[in-house]
């Protein structure tokens, strides 16, 4: 019995070939957007990590309760790098190898005094900051009253006047305006209690 002949391959038509490179050329494409995708993903991370280094720092907020009722530990803040800050704003600044945050007081040759109830007069005038402070309070002081601000020097008093380390405090002191590293931009973190401070 005579044994089948095996068909042999038949070459594809163009039609079949045209299909087969045109799917070729398509990973081809997938693959060089996806490499340009991340190549950019990277460069905007990059940027984005040289930008928030140099012009606006992120600082989480670790050590203590000096600034509540508005900044609580955990909270996250932008900073925005400057050393132009006026009285009221909140400053931030190295002391002790650590950044922290601390409201202006007082200038140059300002005269402060604060009363045994913790009220805060400059230049013979209350301060108004209910807007700011939860409760008035002497704190840690042991500096003698009136207080004549040193020349180049801020007096720096944290919001939970009870609890926080500041200028009222010999140890601590006035802090130069040169040692003014930045002040809060915003609050980021949590999120729910989003705050601007503007610039």
């Amino acid at each position: 019995m005579a044994g089948k002949t095996r068909k042999a391959d038949t070459m594809p038509d163009l039609k079949e070939i045209e299909t087969e490179m045109s799917q070729v050329r398509s990973k081809g494409r997938f693959r060089q957007a996806l490499r340009g995708t991340f190549g950019t993903f990277i460069v905007v991370a990059a940027l984005a990590v040289i930008i928030a280094f140099i012009f606006l720092p992120v600082l989480r907020i670790t050590n203590g309760h000096n600034m509540e009722p508005g900044l609580q530990p955990g909270d996250i803040v932008i900073l925005q790098k400057t050393d132009d800050v006026k009285t009221g704003d909140v400053c931030a600044f190295y002391f002790n190898n650590k950044l922290l945050l601390r409201r202006v007081i007082a200038r140059e040759g300002d005269k402060v005094e604060i009363d045994e109830k913790g009220y805060v007069k400059v230049n013979g005038e209350f301060l108004e900051e209910d807007g700011y402070i939860s409760e008035h309070a002497l704190g840690q002081c042991d500096i003698d009253f009136p207080f004549r601000v040193p020349a180049g020097q801020l007096f720096v008093m944290g919001d939970n006047r009870d609890y926080a380390l500041d200028s009222r405090a010999t140890n601590f002191g006035c802090i130069a305006q040169d040692e003014i590293f930045g002040k809060p931009l915003a609050r980021i973190y949590p999120f729910g209690s989003l705050t601007w401070y503007g610039l």
